[in-house]
């Protein structure tokens, strides 16, 4: 028995320590010992002390074991099984969390209808509860309302909490209306690569707004004679950049023009709350938006976000990969087509409901049926752009569709450093995929998928891909401490289970 749990211990150090990109030989040294040891206690051939562990966990920046609280949370999936019936799309973790920075705006009460239940939107309301916002979850836990107090305590601010979500950034646009100095934590998120805030800065200096990074926060000044008095062309057409200048300009006495500007999901729905309290915001779905802002914003409102694109495209994905015929509800079609136009092209056959408005009274919705498909890989590689592009965030999923369809497809995930090399964990579960570079990955289909142990990968929705191979894979899976997926998704294996799979949350003892 205590060689079995060596062995397990050792699997879980080896790959929590594959997750970070390290040799034995690097993690022999961070913790002062040799290779050959490291070697034996992966292979379960050493002792461990319970300090040795929290030793190699603190280095490797992994929970292997936890004491006294409860320990991080795995799944156990039975792999194999078909689905079935409908399920809904949840609102868009993106569009939430950009709404309770805006929240921030406003010196009235907020209310925002639906908000997707995830860790990054709890991480958020750490920091916001920490800093004298007050904020409940009202009609039986469903709406949040959000209070905000005269004068905010940023002193005070939760900055572990702040840490761990990357969308405190968005923060500086609200706040730099609010004070002439601040400081707020270096933001977190996933492990997708460098990923540097010098657009924002670019746009936001025209506000006035000069960072200084040093000791792990952003010292933030305000020079209030500073105004936008000419367009603000974003160097990068980016979804948070666009959010942070648009909440800039929402409190400028002023108008403010942004070009290159997103016209993503996320930067609508925030355009549409701007609109909500009073800020009227000319271009929305274009390049250009044309901010009539107002220096002061006290009113009471009430807010739907729209669902979430990348839910339903993770739903979608999931139906083909487990050949199932499966019905998503409340899918935001504007912002898939060019995915579904793709899959139709690979051979999907899908029915669709004509389109209805989502409860915002701006998003147009569909009901998708996906049904049982014989998939060819396409002629073109799977490469994202700008929106009305195919979505960053899906691109993902395309590796595990590809794996699904008959031949080679070419993914070109040119915006993050990182994240292609996740793809290749599929590997670990009969998958073929090649990779080329930091960013393209050859996938090669179809697969016969096989059941696995293994750590989450880091990031969001190479997770998720993980996760919908292993619904596939006849057998059970086990897939380890799986907090990133909690970041963007609620009560995701429950809500699988609902349609079908066969899915158990647990924790080690």
């Amino acid at each position: 028995m205590a060689d079995d749990y060596l062995v397990r211990i050792g699997k879980l150090i080896r790959d929590a320590r594959q997750h970070r990109g390290w040799t034995q030989s690097q993690l022999a040294e961070a913790l002062g010992t040799s290779q050959s040891a490291v070697n034996r206690i992966e292979r379960g051939n050493q002792n461990i002390s319970l300090e040795m562990i929290a030793r190699i966990g603190e280095a490797l920046e992994s929970e292997i074991v936890s004491l006294g609280y409860a320990g991080p949370m795995h799944l156990r999936v039975v792999g194999g099984r078909r689905l079935s019936g409908a399920i809904d799309v949840k609102t868009s973790k993106n569009a939430c969390v950009a709404l309770l920075c805006a929240s921030l705006l406003n010196k009235g009460r907020t209310v925002l209808r639906r908000v997707a239940r995830i860790e990054e939107v709890y991480r958020l309301l750490e920091v916001l509860g920490s800093i004298g916002v007050r904020t409940r979850w009202i009609n039986d836990g469903v709406d949040l309302e959000i209070v905000p107090p005269a004068d905010l305590d940023l002193d005070s601010i939760d900055a572990e909490a702040a840490r761990r979500t990357r969308s405190i950034i968005m923060f500086l646009g609200p706040l730099l209306h609010r004070m002439d100095r601040f400081k707020l934590p270096y933001a977190g998120g996933c492990d997708l690569g460098t990923r540097t805030i010098e657009p924002h800065m670019i746009a936001l200096r025209r506000f006035g707004l000069d960072i200084a990074a040093t000791e792990g926060q952003y010292h933030a000044m305000v020079d209030r004679s500073v105004r936008p008095d000419r367009p603000i062309v974003l160097t990068e057409r980016g979804d948070t950049v666009t959010e942070n200048a648009l909440l800039a300009a929402a409190r400028h006495d002023g108008v403010t023009v942004i070009r290159n500007a997103s016209s993503n999901y996320m930067v609508q729905d925030l355009c549409f709350f701007l609109e909500a309290l009073g800020v009227r915001v000319e271009g929305i779905g274009s390049t250009t938006l044309t901010v009539h802002g107002m220096p002061n914003i006290d009113v009471d409102v009430d807010y739907s976000p729209s669902e979430d694109p990348v839910e339903a495209m993770s739903l979608v994905a999931a139906a083909v990969v487990t050949e199932s015929e499966l019905t998503v509800r409340r899918v935001p079609i504007e912002f898939l087509e060019i995915e579904l136009a793709v899959l139709v092209e690979m051979g999907l056959d899908h029915d669709r409901t004509p389109e209805y408005v989502a409860d915002n009274g701006r998003t147009r919705l569909v009901d998708l049926t996906v049904k049982p498909s014989k998939l060819e890989a396409p002629i073109d590689k799977i490469h994202p752009m700008p929106f009305p592009g195919l979505n960053i965030d899906n691109v993902p999923f395309f590796a595990a569709i590809a794996a699904a369809a008959q031949g080679k497809t070419l993914i070109h995930d040119w915006v993050y450093d990182n994240r292609a090399i996740y793809l290749t964990d599929l590997n670990r579960l009969g998958g073929r995929l090649q990779l080329l570079d930091p960013h393209r990955v050859l996938v090669e289909g179809p697969t016969r998928w096989r059941a696995a142990e293994m750590m989450c990968p880091p990031a969001l929705r190479p997770a998720v891909v993980v996760l919908l191979a292993m619904m596939a894979a006849e057998g059970t899976s086990v897939l380890r401490n799986v907090y990133v997926i909690n970041r963007g998704y609620e009560d995701l294996a429950e809500r699988l289970n609902s349609i079908g799979a066969q899915i158990e949350i647990f924790r080690d003892i």
